[in-house]
């Protein structure tokens, strides 16, 4: 295999031996990647500061003869460091957060061209404060469940498949394990792991997944709607 180029935002980097880093990117061309910086602690100047989390960059690097051998990064070119995310700690744990989720469920070798755009999105909206953090978190994790694959459905009841509209309660049951909605009418049955959402926060939740990335901005949260919303996706993801 030819020397090669690739687009990545470094999702994160371990000391291996005394000079070296094993790096994990996520590509545009090769999902995630592993590669081996060698001498990057000792040599500063080599990659000028440019191996910081959340940074977007274009990577060059060489494979090695050995087999299994992780290809070398032999230099990159600095896009973006979104610098101004690591100087507010509120920020940083967000866009760590998001790095994880991708880093966790990503495959080596797996495109995802949908996925790498969404997180440069978010990351370069949080860095220019486009929108409210917990918003933008919002946003990211519930169109990170659609790309992956595991869409939870805000739409109607999971059982009788009653619209959202059409049920008379204003706090309807989410089953976590489903994925679903369970109207009152239907909840007899139990449910192991559930949690109750106000209707107005399932309708915004269904609005930001079924919108182009770019309308983003337009949706205003309450403080409750962003507190629920919070408690499902980060209580919805972990079981998944």
């Amino acid at each position: 295999m030819p020397p090669f180029s690739t687009d990545g935002v470094l999702l994160k980097r371990v000391e291996y031996g005394d000079h070296d880093l094993i790096i994990t990117f996520f590509t545009r061309s090769f999902g995630r990647l592993s590669v081996i910086a060698k001498n990057a602690k000792k040599s500063v100047k080599r990659f000028q500061g440019a191996l910081d989390p959340f940074s977007v960059m274009k990577l060059h690097c060489t494979p090695q003869k050995r087999k299994n051998a992780l290809p070398v990064l032999s230099s990159v070119d600095l896009e973006d460091p979104f610098a101004r995310i690591r100087m507010d700690a509120a920020k940083t744990g967000y866009a760590c957060y998001w790095l994880e989720l991708v880093h966790s469920w990503m495959e080596d070798g797996k495109t995802q061209g949908e996925l790498f755009d969404l997180l440069v999105f978010v990351l370069d909206s949080l860095n220019r404060d486009v929108m409210e953090k917990e918003s933008l978190s919002l946003f990211f994790q519930i169109r990170f469940l659609t790309m992956a694959g595991f869409t939870p459905d805000f739409i109607s009841c999971g059982q009788c498949n009653a619209p959202l509209d059409l049920i008379v309660q204003p706090d309807i049951l989410f089953d976590l394990v489903e994925g679903r909605l369970v109207c009152d009418r239907c909840s007899t049955r139990a449910v192991r792991y559930g949690l109750r959402i106000s209707k107005g926060t399932l309708k915004q939740l269904s609005w930001i997944n079924s919108r182009d990335i770019s309308q983003a901005a337009r949706i205003r949260w309450t403080s409750r709607a962003v507190k629920e919303a919070e408690n499902l996706l980060e209580s919805f993801i972990p079981c998944h």
